[in-house]
């Protein structure tokens, strides 16, 4: 199964855009979990609005899925400004950054998701511009060159990445505001699932929730899109009610399994077990084995299996762990107890 067809897939896919941006809450109070960062935000964003400033400059970090977008728009609702979305990779030239940054009005929240893949000459644009809201522009070519500072309206930048080892120091500095996303609960997850159905129209039991949420990887972005496969399965083949069993039957078929393993997931696992052992083997032979390249390994299966105690990283290479084995009905060697 390719990485990009995968229905546990937590990067964003065209199929949510409509649905997150239906699904997504617009206040701190609506929003569900991330309790810590929550609270933080509340304080911080009171404070600013007593002093009559802008907030200060957000860091957002941890794995795909997890609502870093939507608060980033709730602290634009929040603070009563605009919100401007872009990215990494779609800003090429400093010009492009500088032209995003003029066009901002007092008190907006630009935010820049994957900000670790910003280019350094890009980056370096920003840096003037976060510490003192000005940007630094050159004019004309050689020796009749000369730099002239444009004063900036005063803003804050909302920064997202799942690679927060990735950013320079330069700038992970002039962010006031770090906050690491957690996964979420079941609990929490259930609670997202209920009120998602609401708004979907969907017939949900709480077994049924609770069902889908174990299998959601913690994510709720992979929640929601499980929701809806879910859902077709259950208008066509039931009676349009998501029940515990409607749902189990509707995941066993997609093959996601009781712990939010899919295909791929296992297949990585078996290869580890039966190919080398259980391991250690290392990344670039276990890559090759695998048919993968070690940039998807590393930042698309490995986290959540390593979080979830199917598999080790250690000097040597990847292991996998007894649960791993327990988990595939596979007898777990004597010699490794």
């Amino acid at each position: 199964m390719e990485m990009n067809k995968r229905i546990i897939q937590t990067e964003v896919r065209q199929e949510d855009l409509h649905t997150e941006k239906s699904l997504r809450p617009q206040t701190l109070d609506e929003y569900i979990g991330q309790e810590k960062a929550k609270n933080n935000l509340r304080i911080y964003m009171e404070a600013a609005k007593r002093r009559g400033d802008v907030l200060d400059h957000v860091l957002f970090y941890g794995p795909p899925g997890l609502g870093k977008t939507t608060l980033a728009g709730i602290i634009a609702n929040e603070m009563g400004t605009h919100l401007r979305v872009t990215s990494g990779p779609a800003i090429e030239k400093p010009g492009e950054m500088a032209a995003i940054l003029n066009n901002l009005q007092e008190g907006d929240v630009l935010f820049v998701d994957e900000i670790h893949r910003l280019n350094r000459q890009v980056e370096e644009v920003l840096y003037p511009a976060m510490e003192d809201y000005a940007i630094d522009i050159l004019i004309g070519k050689g020796s009749s060159a000369r730099s002239i500072r444009l004063e900036l309206p005063r803003f804050t930048l909302v920064g997202a990445t799942t690679r927060a080892g990735l950013l320079t120091a330069p700038l992970r500095d002039r962010f006031g505001v770090v906050q690491h996303m957690d996964f979420y609960t079941e609990e929490e997850l259930s609670e997202i699932l209920r009120h998602s159905a609401v708004i979907l129209d969907v017939g949900l039991d709480p077994d049924g929730a609770a069902e889908i949420a174990r299998r959601s990887r913690g994510t709720p972005r992979l929640s929601n899109r499980l929701l809806k496969r879910v859902r077709d399965f259950a208008m066509v083949q039931y009676d349009g009610h998501i029940t515990k069993e409607v749902a189990s039957m509707a995941l066993d078929l997609l093959e996601v399994d009781k712990y939010g393993l899919d295909q791929t997931d296992r297949r990585l696992l078996l290869t580890i077990i039966r190919k080398f052992g259980g391991g250690p083997v290392g990344l670039e032979t276990l890559a090759a084995a695998v048919g993968d390249d070690t940039g998807t390994i590393e930042d698309v299966y490995e986290p959540y299996l390593i979080k979830n105690g199917f598999l080790n990283r250690t000097p040597r290479g990847r292991v996998a762990t007894r649960q791993a084995y327990d988990h595939l009905q596979i007898p777990y060697p004597e010699n490794k107890a």
